[in-house]
């Protein structure tokens, strides 16, 4: 069951609010002022947030902000007044996923509901660290693949040329999106980011180019798209495969002449617009299928840039890894540290979830190791299992002799037994010992051989 907040200074209007929404089948909290709201947003718990602009103490726009800075997975939705329209734009451009006019139908605050839970759901699974925190440009690695990434968006980044981003689920497309933006001369202009996968077909036109009062039944005034609040920034179309294929002329049309009409609306409106699109298809295969047309397909392909998927970077884990221990010691109060040896671990996984499940890894092995480091016993037992099983074997296309690469694959197991053994006798070398069959100098031997006596305060 999804979790609603609802903030608003009169009681009236939050108890309205929290019995239809409950009636929808939502759990639902209130706060009656921004300040009691951060209080409840501290649980944890919260998917969507409700709220009105105007509140004494902290405002909505003073919330928003909150929220964007220390919750920027939870979307939240704009209460306002007629009087209050501009307001409200302006609140869609710091952030704010959609607002709703009062009074209101019910059925547009579900509709709204709805894309606000599946905008929650996918921002939860995506990596995108705010513009303060990003590393180079809000990316992490050094490899060469990377390295090429950085030289394309420096590339791109001064021009207004329609990019393509591509790859994987979970490699960090956003990333690349708000680097781009972010350093380029639009950089204080809007950032508007649309995931077209969370939109419904009848909702993505007005979505796109707005509507005007009267368009269809409960469109008491006049929305602007996202399109014209993206003005003289930039747009970010993710999942763009998924826009339906009728909306496909119409996005075309936009590319080409910078221009549309809201829906209900006569009146052409120009745009100064600048596309990132992004998507894990392969957008040509699509084309070839009937699902995506070709002219927007070309149109929309001028500068692509791939993202490769981890298991193609494993040089790139290693600081990956310490930026999330980073992130995450900040953001729950801890000083936990991680081993050499995970880390080396962590590089042998093919990580079929990419960054995204990096993080989520690197999450779970803090709370496992609580206050401490975070150890060979601290990886999950699927993780570790296909990691043994990779360092047993040389990898594909290994340029050395077979001989010489089983003697590194058999060396680096024997280093994590050796580590993983000392960990449970609490750095005893003489129980390591003899728990693992050495002798004491044996075992000495070992560790001076593995480098291990300088990360280990160890006794006798």
């Amino acid at each position: 069951m999804k979790k609603i907040l609802v903030v608003d200074d009169e009681l009236n209007m939050r108890l309205v609010l929290t019995a239809m929404l409950k009636k929808e089948g939502f759990e639902v909290s209130s706060a009656c002022n921004g300040r009691e709201a951060l209080q409840i947003l501290r649980s944890g718990t919260t998917s969507v947030v409700i709220t009105d602009l105007k509140m004494p103490d902290i405002d909505g726009m003073q919330l928003l902000a909150r929220i964007a800075e220390q919750y920027p997975q939870i979307p939240v939705i704009m209460i306002t007044a007629h009087g209050t329209i501009a307001t409200a734009v302006e609140a869609l451009k710091k952030g704010a996923l959609d607002y709703i006019t009062k009074p209101f139908e019910l059925d547009d605050l579900k509709n709204i509901i709805s894309k606000a839970i599946k905008t929650n759901a996918l921002k939860e699974k995506e990596l995108s660290p705010a513009p303060s925190e990003m590393d180079r440009i809000g990316m992490i690695g050094t490899s060469a693949r990377i390295m090429e990434i950085f030289e394309a968006i420096q590339k791109v980044t001064q021009t207004t040329t329609t990019v393509l981003i591509t790859g994987e689920t979970g490699t960090g497309k956003e990333l690349v999106a708000d680097a781009i933006h972010y350093n380029s001369p639009r950089k204080k202009n809007p950032l508007i980011k649309i995931n077209c996968a969370a939109i419904t077909e009848t909702l993505m036109e007005s979505e796109l180019f707005g509507y005007e009062k009267g368009a269809y039944t409960g469109a008491a005034v006049t929305k602007p798209g996202k399109f014209e609040l993206a003005h003289q920034g930039t747009l970010f179309l993710d999942e763009i495969a998924e826009i339906p294929r009728e909306m496909q002329v119409k996005l075309l049309r936009v590319l080409q002449e910078q221009e549309f009409e809201r829906v209900g609306g006569l009146r052409t409106i120009k745009v100064d617009v600048r596309i990132i699109a992004a998507t894990n298809q392969n957008l040509l295969q699509q084309v070839k299928t009937g699902n995506f047309r070709e002219d927007l397909y070309y149109r929309l392909n001028v500068f692509p840039i791939h993202i490769p998927p981890l298991r193609e970077r494993a040089e790139d884990i290693p600081p990956l890894a310490d930026y999330f221990l980073s992130k995450f010691n900040k953001k729950m109060g801890l000083t936990v540290g991680i081993d050499r040896g995970v880390k080396d671990l962590l590089s042998l996984y093919s990580w079929p979830g990419n960054i995204r499940e990096l993080e989520n890894i690197i999450e779970r092995m803090m709370l496992m190791a609580g206050k401490g480091q975070i150890t060979i016993r601290d990886i999950p037992a699927e993780l570790r299992k296909v990691t043994d099983h990779s360092a047993s074997l040389p990898p594909e296309g290994d340029k050395k002799p077979f001989k010489e690469a089983l003697r590194d694959r058999v060396e680096d197991v024997e280093r994590q037994m050796i580590i993983q053994c000392l960990e449970e006798c609490a750095g005893n070398i003489t129980q390591a010992a003899k728990k693992m069959g050495f002798s004491r100098k044996g075992l000495q031997l070992k560790m001076i051989k593995y480098n291990l006596r300088k990360e280990w305060r160890v006794s006798t």
